[in-house]
């Protein structure tokens, strides 16, 4: 199975770049890990089993191009994603708290969290998704829930 590459992108465009945000946490890096992305189907010839395939593979290449990115030296320099916050709009006022707490989380645990809660990813595919150990993934996805409510309930006890 093949998609064009403008049904991919109408797709999983914002999938990719959100993806792409979770690790790099830059509007423009994750704008140019989009455009990288769908090149790259676009010239491959790879035959894929099923639009889930797709996305994974997808969303496999952003994120280990993001990963690249953040291990540049330019990218030390660059716009921070706390910038990039008056640009967004939330749909409940309390999103944008958890949103900021996720960006904060070490980027090994941003990556399985944006996977699982904002892919619908399961445990399984994301250890396929980012070459890991399904135990690897438990391990990372429970640590991540633990930093995020010990975050969160010091926000609220705070309020």
């Amino acid at each position: 199975m093949r998609l064009s590459t403008e049904e991919a992108y109408a797709s999983y465009a914002d999938n990719v770049f959100s993806a792409a945000f979770s690790i790099c946490r830059n509007k423009a890096d994750s704008d140019d890990i989009v455009q990288e992305t769908f090149t790259k189907y676009h010239f491959g010839d790879t035959v894929y089993d099923s639009t889930e395939h797709i996305k994974a593979w997808l969303l496999r290449t952003a994120i280990n191009r993001a990963k690249d990115i953040t291990r540049s030296f330019r990218w030390k320099n660059v716009v921070s994603w706390e910038d990039y916050m008056d640009e967004l709009q939330f749909e409940e006022p309390g999103d944008s708290g958890l949103f900021e707490a996720v960006m904060r989380l070490p980027k090994k645990y941003r990556a399985v969290i944006h996977l699982f809660y904002y892919e619908d990813m399961s445990v399984t595919e994301i250890a396929e998704t980012l070459g890991s150990r399904e135990g690897t993934v438990k391990s990372q996805l429970n640590r991540a829930r633990k930093i995020l409510k010990n975050v969160l309930s010091e926000g609220w006890e705070n309020d």
